[in-house]
């Protein structure tokens, strides 16, 4: 079992960055794929991005690429979310969550992800 403490939110600018850290605890942490995702108020929840469970794959959604990088550090048990060029419609709680597929064969199959473990999440606000 797994499990999730997520950090980091807050409330900032557009424009601004913050960095999300999940910590994990339990001895599954560095074979299991880690994926964030989000949920805005009356809306479905959002996935955000995942990392393998050896880091060396990486996907994103379209709404993130190119300003959200996740990484993970399994001698810490952690995963990050490092979040640039924030904008309002990124305002969420932020959730982290274990991913069932350790090599994101999901994204592959044209599959949504499917979690075992997640934890109670960060809020993020950003301003305009």
């Amino acid at each position: 079992q797994v499990q999730l403490v997520e950090s980091g939110g807050g409330l900032v600018q557009a424009g601004g960055s913050l960095r999300l850290s999940c910590a994990a605890s339990g001895r599954t942490f560095s074979s299991s794929a880690m994926d964030w995702f989000r949920q805005a108020p009356g809306k479905e929840r959002e996935f955000v991005a995942a990392i393998s469970w050896s880091g060396s794959r990486t996907y994103y959604a379209d709404s993130v690429k190119g300003r959200f990088t996740i990484t993970r550090d399994n001698a810490k048990n952690t995963v990050y979310l490092q979040m640039n060029s924030l904008k309002p419609e990124d305002t969420a709680v932020y959730y982290c969550a274990a991913d069932r597929s350790p090599n994101l064969s999901w994204v592959v199959a044209g599959q949504p992800p499917r979690y075992d473990y997640w934890g109670q999440g960060t809020q993020v606000t950003v301003s305009s």
